[in-house]
């Protein structure tokens, strides 16, 4: 018994050290009706938590919230307001080395942004 659970915990283990890591910069491009959108993110996860923030087209710095890490799948929201008209968009995510490749629930509309890793 005593040795099943410690090989259960070795390829816990093993299956954490080998899973991308998604602290770091981001960059891509969302691609939107009106054209593409530069984006950018800046995560850091502390085990299960995700941090981090994204930069707007403006420049400006937003942080996200309710971030979660589960494996290689990621997800946040960004709460924004524009003029008085609060909203929030929901990311989804999929990690692999270098890349993220994101759905966002824009108003009901789905969006992908695929993001890589910048060095």
């Amino acid at each position: 018994m005593k040795c099943r659970t410690v090989a259960l915990g070795f390829v816990f283990l093993a299956a954490s050290a080998f899973a991308a890591d998604v602290d770091g910069k981001w960059t891509g491009t969302m691609n939107t009706p009106m054209g593409d959108v530069p984006v950018s993110f800046t995560f850091k996860a502390d085990g299960a938590n995700l941090t981090g923030s994204t930069t707007g087209p403006d420049g400006s710095e937003t942080k996200i919230s309710g971030g979660k890490v589960e494996g290689n799948n990621i997800s946040f929201s960004v709460n924004l307001d524009f003029g008085g008209m609060p909203f929030t968009m929901n990311y989804k995510g999929v990690l692999s080395k270098d890349q993220i490749k994101f759905t966002l629930d824009m108003f009901g509309m789905p969006l992908e942004i695929l993001v890589k890793k910048s060095t």
